[in-house]
């Protein structure tokens, strides 16, 4: 059991095949009557995180128009890669590729989390012309050190635990500094997008542990890599930017010289948050509206 009970399924599952043999998975949502002619939405969770980060604004957004979330391979519903060293932004990309041509949809928008931002970006840069809108969550072409160095600490680690208040209370311990106002509902809640019940009754995250991989090779998860041009590729589509007030990936200068880097960048501030917002803070959500309204019709 991979997604939670307790959420009504106001998605449908599609699978399709990478151009290496693993078999994807995202949820669709279908969006009202009418919007089948615009550009879909198309949502990529983070480096750990799978569809079930979108149960909350998925829904949300496609009361006006449909949404596809992407669980990227090693994550969810999607298998995992024989090779780990696949595990990297420019096969995610291949494979976001391999989706979107499959299902003929020429033009989108996009909503990515940190890792799924990165892949926004890099679509942008090799998709002339697709990407329509972005929003860019807690991510940029500039990465602090110290966040990636934690992200790359815990990822891939981690044992199992008996039950799911078990499992909310250790995740709590890892990440209380990120959402410090969370109370045992909130802890909860992330804790069933983010883990899955194995057969044997235990609670593990969910994802391969593979994907760390090449973050362990010589240089891996650097940032040393210039990703201005990359960022630039956007150039004047509407862009919103998310940051969180706590965030220790994107710091507020480098937010700022993003928002002042493109012609309809908008950054957005969530308070009391770190690395990253959920999207279903009030601030975000009212700027995700507001970015939704601004998309072409078709």
């Amino acid at each position: 059991m991979s997604a939670r009970q307790d959420i009504k399924r106001d998605w449908d599952d599609h699978y399709w095949w990478s151009h290496d043999g693993v078999r994807l998975h995202a949820r669709i949502y279908a969006g009202p009557a009418g919007s089948e002619t615009a550009p879909p939405i198309l949502c990529m969770p983070g480096l750990a995180r799978n569809a079930r980060d979108f149960e909350g604004v998925a829904p949300f957004m496609a009361a006006k128009r449909r949404v596809i979330v992407v669980e990227f391979r090693g994550r969810g519903e999607s298998a995992y890669a024989k090779d780990p060293m696949t595990y990297v932004p420019l096969t995610y990309v291949q494979d976001v590729i391999a989706l979107l041509d499959g299902m003929e949809i020429q033009r989108f928008a996009t909503v990515g989390t940190s890792l799924g931002g990165l892949i926004s970006m890099l679509l942008a840069a090799t998709q002339s012309g697709r990407v329509v809108g972005a929003v860019l969550n807690d991510v940029g072409p500039e990465l602090e050190t110290a966040g990636l160095e934690r992200i790359r600490d815990y990822i891939g680690s981690g044992g199992s635990q008996p039950t799911w208040i078990h499992a909310a209370r250790a995740y709590s311990d890892l990440n209380g500094a990120i959402y410090p106002h969370y109370d045992i509902h909130d802890w909860l809640r992330i804790t069933k997008r983010t883990h899955r019940l194995t057969p044997e009754g235990r609670i593990v995250t969910d994802y391969d542990k593979q994907i760390a991989a090449p973050l362990r090779v010589p240089g891996g998860g650097d940032a040393g890599v210039d990703l201005w041009p990359v960022f630039q590729a956007l150039g004047d589509i509407p862009l919103l930017i998310l940051r969180g007030e706590l965030s220790d990936i994107l710091s507020g200068a480098a937010s700022k010289k993003m928002a002042d880097a493109l012609p309809k960048a908008r950054l957005v501030e969530v308070p009391g948050v770190g690395h990253a917002p959920t999207m279903d803070e009030s601030e975000a959500r009212a700027a995700i509206d507001s970015w939704v309204s601004e998309l072409p019709a078709a």
